[in-house]
């Protein structure tokens, strides 16, 4: 094989394993009209902790007794979801009445277009047209980039589990609603904290309750344009900044990030097409070795053949 032949066999390899690799999924995927949300209310959240327990229940991850959650005392630190715990709820002190606290649950907030998305080059993530957005464990390769892409600093990751770890967040229960059921959280919460449905219609409700009770809450619907929208919002009557949610800008947060990462990985070469194009070159390098050797006992045979 002349060098030239060479490199022809080796492109076309890289060629084939760049079709059969995948292109990073995108994040803007076209959403149905009808796409679905909730609307937390931090005024009717009275950190019962119920939806923490419902959560975990619904993801078949270990929890205590539902009596267990009503243990106020792990609001003495923020707490962070872990791979354990899909949602949490933190206690924070209210501007206007210091003996009202205000509680406010935190998880995945679902984006419009999400960064978790756009940062994974192998398609994990997805962004259903229903709003939610989901995660492939089958296609997952532990890069972890989603935990870094989310502005929101969701994604969490099985730090613990040497074989098979995995990345974990809220999947908005989407096997329960597929079965015509509320998400656990929202099903459980007895003070309607959370209200599900239509994200255009919770963007209504919204705008109606602070409307009608502009001395009670403040005049921002947090997650309704931040980051391009979410499909999890917030009222509130304090400063969502002292509710430590993030001040974010309203452009989506994959912006130039997603045109720069699927550049890159759009035609990712997989190790297996490294590994077969150092076969060749072994086999290439074997067959000349093969060739120089045999050359050179025809050239002695005829050597001692005419002596």
């Amino acid at each position: 094989m002349k060098r030239r032949d060479f490199f022809k066999t080796a492109a076309a390899g890289v060629s084939i394993a760049a079709l059969g690799s995948g292109k990073a999924a995108g994040s803007d995927k076209k959403l149905s009209e009808d796409r679905v949300g909730v609307l937390v209310d931090t005024n009717a959240c009275v950190g019962c902790r119920h939806c923490e327990w419902a959560c975990k229940t619904a993801h078949q991850l270990p929890a205590s007794d539902l009596e267990n959650f009503n243990d106020s005392s792990v609001f003495s630190e923020y707490r962070r979801m872990d791979a354990g715990s899909l949602t949490v709820v933190n206690e924070f002190e209210n501007e206007e009445n210091k003996l009202l606290p205000v509680h406010v649950k935190i998880q995945c907030m679902h984006c419009e277009r999400p960064a978790c998305v756009s940062a994974c080059i192998v398609g994990a993530f997805e962004k259903r047209e229903d709003g939610a957005v989901v995660w492939d464990s089958g296609k997952c390769i532990g890069c972890r980039y989603c935990m870094v892409a989310c502005p929101f600093q969701i994604p969490t990751y099985d730090y613990d589990k040497a074989i098979q770890p995995m990345i974990r967040k809220c999947d908005f229960c989407v096997e329960r609603r597929d079965n015509g059921m509320l998400p656990a959280c929202v099903d459980i919460c007895p003070n309607e904290a959370l209200i599900f449905g239509k994200r255009e219609e919770l963007v209504r409700i919204a705008r109606q309750k602070v409307k009608r009770k502009s001395d009670a809450y403040i005049n921002h619907i947090y997650g309704e344009s931040e980051v391009g929208g979410t499909s999890w919002m917030y009222i509130s009557g304090n400063d969502f900044g002292k509710l430590r949610m993030p001040p974010l800008a309203l452009n989506p947060a994959p912006g130039i990030s997603e045109s720069i990462q699927h550049g890159i990985f759009a035609y990712f070469v997989p190790p297996v097409t490294l590994y077969a194009l150092l076969g060749v070159m072994m086999w290439v390098t074997k067959r000349r070795k093969d060739e120089i050797n045999n050359n050179g006992n025809g050239n002695q045979d005829g050597k001692e053949g005419g002596k």
